[in-house]
């Protein structure tokens, strides 16, 4: 009986020291790790590249005071759809009123002295050197004969020697004041000369101020330029102005342009023509639509984000969208029907090369990991299209919480 006890305690004691073996064994080994799992479908895939922008009228009137003054009337609201030539505002036009009644006057003053000049001179004072001129003339032809017939007389005896001397004195004297005379005509049409110049010059300038005044005259009533929508209304009656400040803003809205702020690495695949889907914030129920127009060559810095201003042209038949409101911006690349897609995370980069984890054999117990290089075509925001790596209905492992390795042990679990 003792032998058969001291057995029983060997054989107790032996199968405790393989349990406390098994056991050590067990508790050195890794747990296997769990992953979400997905399979290699065919879908019709989209590729779009989204952000935000900002909408603006295509072509903006921005109508200025042109000269400092104060708001008389005001007789249209902000929003209000107009005609072209409807007045918006009026401005106090006293001051510019008398400045052109002023300027009017001198520019008849400088066109009567423009038209004087190209004359030759004042007019009396060329009609008294004519006058002059004509009576000297007659003098020197009146001595010249004289002389003639003087010479002829003394030469038959019939006059003296100092009757010819005195003829001759006199006609020197009348040449003498010919000669004067005609200078004095010479200089006053150099005169006019340059006073033609001096002339035009102040008249120019007399018509330009005329029509400058007339502009401002003009822009005392303040009107619609085009059929359109008064946009921004920046005065009220009463206001002060000063040259240059905005009053209002007018445009047809029909088709607005939306300036959509796209990130750097999304520009290679715009370009002209694709198709723009717009949504807005204060109408979520709302899509607008339209197509890229211009495409940017350089990239600037907007806050922490290094972006180019794509220009799209989007229809605005309702007049919804209102200029200077901020929108979300979705630009359709291309379309792939019928594509083998996975999902975006489930793809990882290593340098230039894509590769995903393969579950081989997956299935609700232990499973491998097999890495594998794929090649991918277009992407959407959750997709990307499989060219080849991959087969229809293969099982691909998503990201876990723990690091995923080549020949790596994991144990699958259903997404719910």
């Amino acid at each position: 009986m003792e032998w058969i006890l001291r057995k029983r305690i060997w054989v107790i004691l032996v199968v405790a020291v393989v349990l406390v073996v098994v056991l050590v064994r067990l508790s050195g080994r890794q747990p296997v790790a769990r992953v979400a799992v997905v399979h290699a479908v065919r879908e019709n895939l989209n590729a779009n590249v989204s952000s935000n922008g900002k909408v603006e009228p295509i072509m903006p009137y921005d109508i200025r005071a042109q000269f400092p003054t104060f708001v008389e009337n005001v007789y249209a609201t902000e929003g209000q759809a107009l005609k072209r030539g409807q007045v918006l505002l009026t401005l106090v036009g006293d001051q510019v009123r008398a400045d052109l009644a002023r300027a009017q006057e001198q520019l008849i003053a400088a066109q009567d002295e423009l038209r004087a000049a190209h004359a030759g001179g004042p007019a009396d004072e060329r009609a008294r050197i004519e006058s002059d001129l004509q009576k000297a003339e007659a003098e020197r032809t009146r001595l010249r004969r004289e002389r003639e017939a003087l010479e002829r007389l003394v030469a038959k005896q019939a006059a003296t020697k100092e009757e010819l001397d005195q003829n001759q004195i006199a006609l020197q004297n009348a040449e003498t004041d010919w000669q004067r005379l005609e200078k004095t005509k010479a200089e006053l049409a150099r005169r006019a000369g340059l006073d033609v110049k001096r002339a035009a010059l102040t008249t120019q300038q007399a018509r330009e101020q005329v029509r400058a005044l007339e502009e401002q005259v003009r822009s005392a009533q303040v009107v619609a330029p085009v059929d359109g929508t008064l946009y921004s209304l920046r005065v009220h009656p009463r206001d002060y102005v000063k040259v240059g400040d905005l009053l209002a803003e007018v445009a047809d809205l029909h088709r607005v342009r939306v300036r959509a702020f796209i990130d750097e690495p999304d520009l290679g695949s715009l370009e002209p023509g694709q198709v723009v889907g717009i949504t807005w914030d204060a109408m979520p129920d709302r899509t607008w639509y339209g197509r890229t127009e211009l495409i940017p060559k350089q990239v600037v810095t907007r806050g922490t984000r290094s972006v180019a201003e794509v220009l799209c042209s989007v229809e605005n038949n309702k007049l919804e969208l209102l200029p200077n409101t901020n929108v979300d911006v979705r630009i359709h690349l291309r379309e792939r029907q019928n594509a083998l897609v996975v999902p975006r995370g489930a793809v990882h980069l290593e340098g230039t090369r894509r590769y995903v984890f393969v579950v081989e054999n997956g299935s609700f117990r232990a499973s491998r990991l097999q890495k594998r290089e794929i090649h991918v075509g277009i992407a959407s925001a959750t997709n990307y299209e499989v060219l080849d790596g991959l087969r229809d209905g293969e099982t691909v492992a998503l990201p876990s919480d723990v690091e995923l390795r080549n020949g790596m042990s994991v144990r699958v679990v259903q997404i719910e």
